[in-house]
């Protein structure tokens, strides 16, 4: 096989423009394929926008919708739809790793830049990444399918289909559903939820995360500080998230439902709120303070490494753990008997104070556009779909088709950003070697 060269010019791109590219190159081919004749059925055909808006969607693994994936696509746009989720789910920079194989011209910071993204600290030959990568994705794709498939046979029409797409949707992390209510009428369906949650973490918790926990049989004290910190705040957000869903939701959205069901409906919708954009219940039907807990655990998402978006959840323990440390007094930050350096710390910031001021800033943007008719009432359904945008998470309460053309294009930039932005902050931020001077102290007043 003759090796992949790559343009010269292309060659001296920085790593971050990689990043960036890959991903516009991407939803660029999915719009051109989405805007073909028999990619929607001929008395409904898409136009530019919703097609932009469907394949940085789907690319970006949201889930947000214009128009209803089953009904206003064929099974051509719908097989588009899913090759986009599952390539944007692995994430572009990961099929790089072929062409570093192949024997492409990539520079050492750019081979880096893969392996870290994938690895972490963690010593891997890009051929283990891409076996590891790829044997878990289509293993745990293969065996949600077969799930799903058993559970839908005699409830929908074409289940094969049904299964492979919302298999491959959850494991990607993309909330895209063929069924017109989502995946609400199994709310009660203890299998198919089980499939989907189980589908929907693994997916989120990293490929090496996932690859630590069966390296080492699931011992705590073997496992890497990573991991840990990664199973610990998964834990707590999952078990969080659910009991303060049920608590609220008890007497509204839950009320008349079996004890179990509530509990089952709870947990789902605290496990999909971390990016996977499922739901079992109407989100135009939540309370504003469930609206608040579910953009909580949509900002900060997944973790490192996996096809989830947001902050990331080691991101946010972090900045936990730093706070606790200050408000004791203490300059180091330890967990698990270990200390984070700061630069793990100072990037955790970045991460969280970026992704706030692009949350902010989208929210701003559309309550801008929408303003005749966005009354006081709708402000937490704006900061939801902002929110859910740039988390790549695709909940929605019902707004994302009814807003101005202008808007959409605020959604599909907090999509891009929140799928790219991350991996380009950690491009940029190891990129630099910048002098760490310090200059004489003084102390300044907080409080």
């Amino acid at each position: 096989m003759p090796p992949v060269t790559v343009p010269a010019r292309l060659h001296r791109l920085p790593p971050a423009a990689w990043v960036a590219l890959s991903f516009a190159a991407l939803i660029a081919a999915g719009t051109l394929l989405l805007k073909l004749p028999w990619a929607t059925p001929a008395e409904a055909p898409v136009g530019w926008l919703d097609a932009l808006f469907t394949s940085t969607s789907a690319s970006c693994v949201t889930g947000l919708a214009v128009r209803d994936t089953g009904t206003g696509f064929t099974g051509f746009g719908q097989a588009v739809i899913l090759l986009l989720i599952q390539v944007g789910g692995l994430g572009v920079m990961t099929f790089a790793l072929f062409i570093v194989v192949a024997g492409g011209r990539f520079s050492l910071d750019q081979r880096q830049l893969v392996e870290q993204t994938l690895a972490g600290e963690r010593s891997l030959a890009p051929r283990d990444l891409i076996r590891l990568v790829l044997t878990f994705t289509v293993g745990c794709e293969a065996l949600g399918a077969l799930g799903l498939w058993l559970a839908f046979r005699g409830e929908l029409e074409r289940p094969a289909w049904q299964a492979v797409f919302h298999a491959v949707a959850a494991f990607a992390n993309a909330g895209f559903s063929l069924l017109p209510d989502n995946l609400s009428r199994f709310r009660g369906d203890l299998a198919v939820n089980a499939a989907v949650m189980l589908l929907i973490v693994l997916g989120g918790l990293g490929f090496l995360a996932v690859e630590d926990l069966l390296r080492a049989r699931l011992r705590w004290r073997r496992l890497t500080l990573h991991t840990r910190i990664v199973v610990s705040a998964s834990a707590l957000l999952v078990v969080g998230g659910a009991l303060g869903f049920w608590l609220i939701e008890r007497r509204l959205s839950l009320a008349g439902l079996p004890p179990g069901e509530q509990v089952l409906a709870s947990l789902f919708q605290s496990v999909t709120a971390r990016t996977a954009g499922f739901n079992t219940v109407d989100f135009a039907a939540l309370a504003p303070a469930t609206l608040l807990g579910m953009i909580v655990l949509m900002y900060i998402g997944g973790s490192p490494g996996s096809c989830a978006g947001g902050i990331k959840t080691t991101t946010a323990a972090t900045m936990v753990l730093a706070l606790r440390a200050g408000l004791a007094g203490r300059h180091n930050v330890n967990v698990f008997g270990r200390t984070l350096s700061r630069r793990t710390v100072a990037l955790a910031f970045a991460a969280t104070t970026s992704a706030l001021a692009a949350a902010n800033a989208g929210l701003f943007a559309l309550l801008l556009i929408e303003a005749p008719p966005a009354g006081p009432g709708r402000f937490a359904d704006y900061a939801f779909e902002a929110m859910s945008a740039l988390g790549t998470v695709g909940l929605s309460t019902g707004l994302t088709p009814t807003l101005e053309p202008a808007s959409r294009l605020v959604l599909v930039a907090l999509m891009f950003l929140g799928r790219v932005g991350p991996l380009t902050l950690a491009a940029v931020v190891a990129g630099r070697r910048a002098d760490d001077w310090q200059h004489p102290g003084e102390a300044v007043m907080i409080g």
